[in-house]
Formats: C-alpha cells, sequence, structure tokens
C-alpha cells in the first residue's frame, strides 16, 4: 500500500505543483488559499526554484507570464477579488498560447464577497477568462486527493495544449484535511520547446520567440488553428464521475465541496426509497456534455445544487442536455448544503412543490 500523508487540500495543491516540476511561483496571500502561498515559500527554495510574493495580484500575474515564456513550469493561485484581477493576465497567457496554472479558491459573492466558502466563480472560470475570446481547461477537485492529482495533471494538460488550466477549489476543499498519496517527483525540462525564450546568441536569433500571433499564418489560419485547440480539448478533456444513476428518478449535479453532501443525500434517500443519483463534473470546461448523453428512462429531472446566488452551472446542464430534461437547483449560497436539505427539496420535486428554475 503507498504511504499517504494526512494535508489540507491547499497543501496537496502546492506539494503536488512541486512534484510536478513547478520551479516559479508569484502571488498575494488572500483567504482561503492562503496556505498555498505559505507552502510554496517553505518549500519551494530547496527544490531549486524561485517564489516571489508580489506587490500584488496584477504583478504577480505579470511575473507568470515571463517566466512561462521561458519554458518553466508556473503556478498561481488566488481567490474572490484576487481572482477577477487576473484576468487580464489570463488574456496575454492565453494571446500567447503559454501554459500555465493558476488555482482558484472559490469563496461566497456577490460581488467582492465574503471571506467564507462558497461557490461563486464558476461563471468567470469556465466562460474563458479575462477578455479575450479564448477557452481554458477548468478542473474541479472534490477531495484531498483530487487536489493533489488534479494539479499534477494541470500541468501536463497545460503544455499539451499550450494553455491555462484553472483548478477551481472552494473554500470547503481548500481547508479540508484528508489522506493523500502524493505523486512521484519528476523534473521539468524548459529547454524542450522550440517556442520558449532560450536567450539572445547569434546576431540573427530573434531576442523573442512568442507572439500572440505567428507571422507565418494570415489570420484566417490562425483562428483556426485556436478553433481547432478548442475543439480538441473540448473532445478529449471531459471528465466526470456517475453515483447511482442507472435507474435514477432524479439526478443531482454538482462538483467540489457541494458534490461530496449529495453523495450522502443520494444514499439517504435511497435508504428512503427515493432512488437519487449524481453526476458531477471534473471537468468544469470543458463541461461533460457525454455524461449526460445516456440518462435513464427513469429520470424526472436533474438538480444542481450549488453554494451559489444563482445556478451558475445551470445553464451548462441545460446545453447538455439540450433542454430536454426538466431542471430544478438547490442554491444554498454561502451554507454548505445538508444531506437532509437535499433530500427534502427533492421529495417536494416530486411531490409537484417545486418549479423549474427560469432564471440563471
Amino acid at each position: 500500500m503507498a504511504d499517504f500523508k494526512l494535508m489540507k487540500g491547499n497543501e496537496a495543491i502546492a506539494e503536488s505543483a512541486l512534484r510536478a516540476g513547478c520551479r516559479f511561483y508569484a502571488g498575494y496571500p488572500i483567504t482561503p488559499q492562503s496556505e498555498i502561498l505559505e507552502y510554496m515559500s517553505a518549500n519551494m527554495a530547496a527544490r531549486g526554484g524561485v517564489f516571489i510574493q508580489g506587490e500584488s495580484e496584477i504583478a504577480s500575474m505579470s511575473m507568470l507570464w515571463g517566466a512561462a515564456a521561458c519554458g518553466e513550469r508556473v503556478m498561481t493561485s488566488s481567490s474572490g477579488p484576487g481572482f477577477d484581477l487576473k484576468q487580464e493576465g489570463i488574456s496575454y497567457l492565453a494571446s500567447y498560447n503559454l501554459p500555465a496554472v493558476i488555482i482558484d479558491v472559490m469563496r461566497y459573492g456577490v460581488g467582492d464577497g465574503e471571506i467564507t466558502e462558497g461557490q461563486d466563480s464558476y461563471w468567470l472560470a469556465t466562460r474563458g477568462g479575462g477578455h479575450g475570446d479564448s477557452r481554458q481547461i477548468v478542473l474541479a477537485p472534490a477531495s484531498v486527493q483530487e487536489c493533489a492529482d488534479l494539479t499534477y495533471l494541470a500541468f501536463d494538460l497545460a503544455e499539451k495544449y499550450r494553455t491555462v488550466v484553472l483548478l477551481l477549489s472552494d473554500g470547503g476543499i481548500s481547508q479540508m484535511i484528508e489522506k493523500v498519496v502524493l505523486p512521484e517527483e519528476k523534473e521539468h525540462d524548459k529547454s524542450k520547446f522550440d517556442w520558449a525564450i532560450k536567450g539572445y546568441k547569434e546576431l540573427d536569433e530573434p531576442k523573442v520567440k512568442v507572439t500572440n500571433l505567428d507571422r507565418s499564418m494570415d489570420y484566417d489560419e490562425y483562428d483556426q488553428m485556436m478553433r481547432d485547440k478548442f475543439a480538441e480539448m473540448h473532445e478529449n478533456e471531459q471528465r466526470w464521475e456517475e453515483f447511482m444513476t442507472e435507474d435514477a428518478e432524479l439526478i443531482l449535479v454538482a462538483y467540489g465541496i457541494s458534490s461530496r453532501i449529495c453523495k450522502s443525500a443520494v444514499r439517504r434517500a435511497r435508504e428512503q426509497g427515493m432512488k437519487l443519483g449524481l453526476i458531477r463534473p471534473i471537468s468544469a470546461w470543458p463541461f461533460p456534455k457525454k455524461g449526460f448523453q445516456n440518462l435513464p428512462e427513469s429520470v424526472k429531472g436533474l438538480v444542481t445544487v450549488e453554494m451559489s446566488l444563482s445556478s451558475q452551472l445551470g445553464l451548462d446542464v441545460r446545453m447538455a442536455t439540450e433542454f430536454k430534461v426538466p431542471l430544478y437547483g438547490y442554491l444554498t449560497s454561502k451554507y454548505v448544503p445538508t444531506t437532509q436539505g437535499i433530500v427534502d427539496y427533492c421529495k417536494d420535486i416530486l411531490a409537484g412543490k417545486v418549479k423549474e428554475l427560469e432564471v440563471f
């Protein structure tokens, strides 16, 4: 049996990033992600890497851009309004097709929000980020083990597609302590990329090899290249978990901390004779449409369970099912949903007491 450690979700993210070969981190403290920054500060030097606490989220994001252009494995992390401030940097990384991993540990919002747990950033994370016309892979862990595994995976995906990969954690998962088996340690070879800046050694060697438009292409060719990349990510990187969906009357749809409570609700409901199931998106983008293509004939509706004011997840579920299945939303804002609360809500749906979602 593999050795395991007890770690917080934030600590597992940071340690897995180091084990994946991340050797540049720049960030700024903000609750509930500050342990990531603290862990990288304490452990980066021993790996021969560079840790910088920037004077702001904007500054640290710009530093990330420079290091990524040199082929380094890079990461930053933030939450709430700090994640907002990183959006322009995401646009620049996308424009230059640079790989990077960004951690967003969500909290409660409207607007600036509070430092309590929540799931406020789904829309911002999954709609491309920044101001540019781009798409980024978004992964949503639901355990400390997945914090480790998905962070490790994120660096490989970022380089495979030359894209930003977002890890969409939340205040519950980030502060939770569980046992985790950490991935193997590996070193990253930054010299393997032909696009990375290597230095100015010869007079005829360009100083910058990374541009937001390959000058060997015209705009139509460039646009098609980007569309092909997005299509490849959408086809190949859908990830999800199904739990007791085979004969379900209602199927819950949830990610992160909410999905953990949903599993308990499914079990409790079935003990009481009510058939619930769960589809858990692991990739928030690309949204796992394939997971909704073979719903059982028994299903009477889908129920998003989210710690948000609006059903941020709901529109993606609607599109995945092509509006063919009734959709409801159990929205708990800054409060972690309860097992019995979910069960009671589903009972009310089956009794005809709940209206379908109309506003997302």
